[in-house]
């Protein structure tokens, strides 16, 4: 313990320098279980997880530490919103917190740990049917987060408006730079036109998690039928148009299969999907924070079956 307290968590000046430290968690573990301790939490079973964008450490199997560096500090404020403005409204269990603080100005939260087992783990193995059924339930659950007040999450920065305003001034040079085939990019203009008149501005904003997929989210069998059973890491939650949250689960899990985009939009309140939508969603889909369309949808050989942006949304959203 007083080796770990004469230690410090160390300044990074970019994320990128914050990346390739984290990996080495003998730096930083004996530090993280001497925050542990501090709240008189038991540190015998120590895990590291070595996935994920912030120090995180699983206190045997009831609590994680999660350890946020001062660059990152929005994700910190944006997860303890959200764990504490979500608590009590979804029938999905959400982490609790059980403790928050600041380590060497690194700000950290000590949250409730789901049962369950991780999405990305079982999603692939599952029947069709099943992969429909969860993919209802998740449509179901992003409209319940959309129900919930903002509270103090109205406050959240980039504001809806100012990112998309800045998401569309950088589509064509991000999806360049990720290497977008040149027969999609020359429909670019054409759908950031449309996109303009397609996305409200300002419609009242609703919670977005922006990433709904596998990582994400835990799953439970119960009789043989797999179930949403935990949603977890709310860091980089957003106010803004609700179709937002619809992108992740139609790229990565969807697959452009009509049963489960129809169970997916069905789950979330949309019983017609028409031009307007399919237009609508292809746009945020480029718009989005993380996109890049060549490593995240997840239809084999997609860019040998569509010509241009039209026939690739026919692809994602069939029907």
């Amino acid at each position: 313990m007083t080796i770990a307290r004469s230690q410090k968590l160390p300044a990074f000046i970019d994320a990128e320098s914050f990346r390739a430290w984290r990996p080495a968690s003998p730096q930083w573990l004996p530090i993280a279980l001497d925050i542990a301790r501090s709240h008189g939490l038991d540190t015998s079973a120590p895990h590291v997880f070595g996935t994920g964008t912030n120090l995180v450490l699983g206190l045997g199997d009831k609590l994680i530490l999660k350890i946020f560096p001062p660059l990152l500090r929005a994700q910190f404020v944006s997860e303890r919103g959200s764990l504490t403005q979500l608590a009590g409204r979804l029938s999905l269990p959400l982490p609790e917190i059980a403790a928050a603080g600041m380590r060497d100005g690194w700000p950290y939260l000590i949250i409730t740990r789901l049962a369950g087992t991780l999405g990305s783990e079982v999603w692939p193995s599952l029947p069709e049917s099943q992969k429909e059924r969860v993919l209802r339930q998740l449509g179901e659950t992003i409209a319940a987060v959309q129900r919930a007040p903002l509270g103090p999450l109205a406050q959240i920065e980039p504001r809806w408006d100012a990112f998309m305003r800045t998401q569309m001034q950088n589509c064509r040079s991000r999806h360049e730079r990720f290497g977008l085939a040149p027969k999609f990019l020359a429909g670019l203009d054409g759908l950031l036109r449309d996109a303009a008149e397609l996305i409200p501005m300002d419609a009242p904003p609703v919670i977005l998690i922006g990433e709904y997929i596998p990582e994400n989210f835990l799953l439970a069998c119960h009789d043989g039928e797999w179930s949403l059973a935990g949603l977890f890491d709310f860091g980089d939650v957003l106010t803004g148009w609700r179709d937002y949250d619809l992108l992740g689960p139609s790229a990565f899990m969807a697959a452009g299969r009509p049963g489960r985009v129809r169970s997916l939009l069905e789950g979330f309140g949309y019983s017609n999907l028409d031009y307007a939508l399919k237009r609508r969603l292809m746009a945020l889909m480029l718009l989005h924070r993380a996109s890049d369309l060549n490593a995240h949808i997840c239809i084999e050989g997609w860019q040998e079956k569509a010509n241009d942006l039209v026939e690739v949304q026919d692809l994602i959203w069939p029907g």
